[in-house]
Formats: structure tokens, C-alpha cells, sequence
């Protein structure tokens, strides 16, 4: 691996990319710690070193599905969230308004169009988001004290102006996004949300080093926790990565001196809904209990209390309802039985047309059943976690959940994306046989 670091080094090209991508999430690092016009440097930092997590599970789930702040009055501190709501709004609306499934079938053409419509409708969405949050979670009575109030002059002009520099952070931060899928490594939104994400690893890291400091007993237990982590992400490495084969007999062709064709493999993920079927699931259950917190006054929430034993049933059949449903929004079995019988292809043993159609449905109901079961044990690790092994939860949400879901799939998306560019060089990549046989050596 270490081989492969240095030839990524060696190719000035993909060396410029590298320090481009670096060189832009370093921007968005500072940028997320820049206060908005207004506030109070020092009381900030009094509020943010004494205050507790305590914050609403809701306000948590989209922190911790955007890599946003949205709890601190800073810049951007909803990160690239607007963005990801205008695409998740628009990739949904492709598929069930015909002039724009057209439009997306028109190759780069209709895509930047397509794109173009999701960047018009993110600033709505971020000033309505925006607003919501300054009223909400920027008041004198939430942030800081009684007599140290994070921001001292609040009223009319404060809102105004907040929200403005909330949106034109989240409008920065689509543009750095871009300019890191056009000019650097991997795609450009998802290493944001990424490195939004590992933000909080260090301090993470700090709690669980500073307790095992004070507590002798307590290194067992962080011992524990790491060979935990590592039994998950290699999970969810095999969740990722896995897919069913299903083979395929295509008609051999002669093209010049070549016969084309042959017997092929479809592939179908495991998980094609990926991360959208517990994001759904948790904003559902989360958005009613956080207002029943703000008409009661009840943290807890209220009469729509966080947590027990009916709010692991319903968010486990939410995960399997929209891992379902949004599965068959994006898996076509008719028209892929179509594409297939049109290229005379066809599955041995299944007739072509409505039985090819049947046989594809019957398989992507069967493992999106299997995909979501993983994700609703994912999404309940930290918690047990936190309860059984008397551990921070700061520690513990890396332990599952949405994060380590999203941060794997990147980081192996931008490991392929180096492969590629190494093997179009003839350099080794990271996972060839013949750079670990050179390291044993070594």
C-alpha cells in the first residue's frame, strides 16, 4: 500500500488533484468555524466548551447525515444539507415526472440540466432552512447564558443578516463541491459530508482517551470498542461491496476477427437504497418527537418520548418499507427485461419478457430484504453501545449508523477512483496481489 502511495505521488496529474482536494476541505474545515456577523467570539467559546450533547435527536440526525452544525452559529453551519435535500427532491421527481425522465435520458446534456434545476432549488430551501434555524436554535435564551448571550444584539437585522451568510456558505460550499468532482479526487459533495463527518473522530477519540486516563479499569472496555469498530466497518465493507450475480447468455456476435458475446453477469446490490432508507425512517420518527419537546418542555419529548421498545419496532419497518420503496423506484424490472430481450440476452432457465421481469422482481425484493435487516442492527449499535458499555455517545454514534455508512461507502468509492487512475498508468493499485506479495517480501 505504501508502493501505491508513492506512485499516486509520482504522476504529477493526479498529484495536483490530490493537493486540490485537500486544499479545498481544508477551506471548508476553516469555514465551518467562522462565526456569523453578530455573535460573540467569547461567548461562543465559553457556550461551546461548557455546553453538553444534549441536543435534539433531530438536530443530531442532521448533523450527522450532512456533516452540518447546525446547533452553532457559524458560517456553514448547515454544510451542503440544502443541496442534498434539492437532489434527493429532484432524483425522486425523475422518476415520476415524464419531462423529466426525458430529460435525464438525454446523456451530459440533460444531467447538467438536471443539475442546474437542483442548484436553482437549493437557495429556497437553504433561506427556508436557514431562517428556521436562526429563530430556532440562535435565540438569546438558547445559545450561551442569561448574562452571556451568544449573540448580544438579537432582533430583526440579526436574522436578516444570519441567514444570508447561512446561504451564501451553503451556495460556497455546492461550488467547492463541484470544483472537487471537476479538478480533484472523487466526487466533491460527498467528501464534504464526509469531512463533516470525521470532524468530531478526534474529539471522540480524546473523551474515550481521557476517561481510559482516569479510569484504569476503562482501557478493557476501549479495547473492546476498538475491535468493535473494526468488525464494522469491515461489515460494512462486505454490505457494500456485495451483490448478486445473476447470469446472463448474450448472442455471440463476429465483429472482424472477434466473436462478441458469450455468458455475462448481472449484478445487483446488496443495498441499492444505501443510506436513504434510514434517513427517511429516523426524520420521520425524530421530527414528531423534537416539536413534542418544544410544546412540552420536555427534552424527553414530550408525549412523543425518544426512545423504547416501539420506537425500535417502527423505525425497523420504516428501514424496510423505504428500503422498498426506493429500491423500486431506481430498480426498473420491466424496463431491464425489455433492454435485455432487445439486445438478445436472456437469463438461462427464464423466458424473456414478463417471466424475466418476475425473476428480477423476485430477487431484488429478496436481498433489499436482507440489505435492510443490516441496516436496522446498523442503526441500533450505538445506542446498545452506549447503554450496555457505559460509553459516551459521542464515541459510540461511530460505532453505526448513518456515518460510518456514508464514510465507507466514500472512502471506497475514492480508493477506486485511485485504482483507476494508477492502472491507467501502469502502476499497481492498492489492492493488487502483486504489491502484497512485494510487501511480505519486504
Amino acid at each position: 500500500m505504501w508502493g501505491a502511495f508513492q506512485n499516486l505521488l509520482k504522476v504529477e496529474t493526479i498529484r495536483k488533484k490530490i493537493f486540490v482536494t485537500l486544499s479545498l476541505l481544508l477551506v471548508y474545515v476553516v469555514g465551518s468555524n467562522i462565526p456569523l456577523p453578530g455573535v460573540d467570539f467569547g461567548a461562543l467559546h465559553d457556550w461551546v466548551s461548557k455546553r453538553d450533547s444534549g441536543v435534539s435527536q433531530f438536530v443530531g440526525l442532521i448533523n450527522a447525515l450532512s456533516g452540518a452544525n447546525i446547533n452553532a452559529p457559524v458560517l456553514m453551519s448547515l454544510g451542503i444539507l440544502p443541496y442534498i435535500t434539492a437532489s434527493i427532491m429532484i432524483s425522486l421527481l425523475v422518476k415520476v415526472v415524464p419531462s423529466l425522465e426525458a430529460l435525464s435520458k438525454e446523456g451530459p446534456s440533460g444531467q447538467a440540466k438536471i443539475n442546474r434545476l437542483s442548484r436553482m432549488l437549493t437557495v429556497p430551501i437553504c433561506v427556508a432552512t436557514g431562517t428556521a434555524v436562526v429563530v430556532g436554535n440562535f435565540r438569546p435564551g438558547v445559545l450561551g447564558t442569561t448574562n452571556f448571550p451568544v449573540v448580544p444584539n438579537w432582533g430583526f437585522g440579526f436574522v436578516v443578516t444570519a441567514v444570508i451568510g447561512i446561504t451564501a456558505g451553503t451556495i460556497f460550499l455546492m461550488w467547492i463541491g463541484e470544483q472537487i468532482t471537476a479538478h480533484g479526487v472523487g466526487n466533491g459533495t460527498s467528501l464534504l459530508i464526509t469531512a463533516g463527518i470525521l470532524q468530531d473522530l478526534p474529539g471522540a477519540f480524546k473523551t474515550l482517551f481521557q476517561r481510559a486516563v482516569e479510569e484504569r479499569t476503562y482501557i478493557l472496555v476501549a479495547g473492546v470498542l476498538m475491535l468493535l469498530y473494526l468488525a464494522i466497518v469491515i461489515a460494512v465493507v462486505f454490505q457494500t461491496k456485495a451483490q448478486r450475480r445473476i447470469p446472463i447468455q448474450q448472442a455471440k456476435l463476429v465483429r472482424g476477427q472477434r466473436v462478441a458475446g458469450g455468458r455475462h453477469y448481472l449484478p445487483i446490490k446488496l443495498n441499492m437504497a444505501n443510506v436513504m432508507p434510514v434517513i427517511f425512517a429516523q426524520a420521520i420518527l425524530t421530527l414528531p418527537s423534537t416539536i413534542g419537546a418544544a410544546i412540552s418542555g420536555d427534552p424527553r419529548g414530550g408525549f412523543l418520548p425518544f426512545g423504547g421498545w416501539w420506537w425500535v419496532v417502527i423505525e425497523t419497518a420504516l428501514i424496510f418499507f423505504f428500503a422498498l420503496f426506493w429500491t423500486s423506484l431506481m430498480f426498473q424490472p420491466n424496463e431491464m427485461a425489455n433492454n435485455l430481450k432487445e439486445y438478445g440476452s436472456f437469463i438461462p432457465g427464464i423466458r424473456p419478457g414478463k417471466k424475466t421481469a418476475d425473476f428480477l422482481q423476485h430477487v431484488m425484493v429478496r436481498i433489499t430484504v436482507v440489505g435492510a435487516a443490516f441496516l436496522a442492527v446498523l442503526v441500533f449499535v450505538p445506542s446498545m453501545v452506549a447503554s450496555t458499555m457505559d460509553v459516551d455517545m459521542l464515541v459510540a454514534r461511530f460505532l453505526g449508523g448513518t456515518g460510518i455508512l456514508i464514510v465507507v461507502g466514500v472512502v471506497l468509492e475514492l480508493v477506486e477512483q485511485l485504482n483507476s487512475n494508477l492502472l491507467q498508468r501502469n502502476y499497481e493499485g492498492f489492492m493488487s496481489a502483486a504489491s502484497a506479495r512485494r510487501g511480505l517480501r519486504r
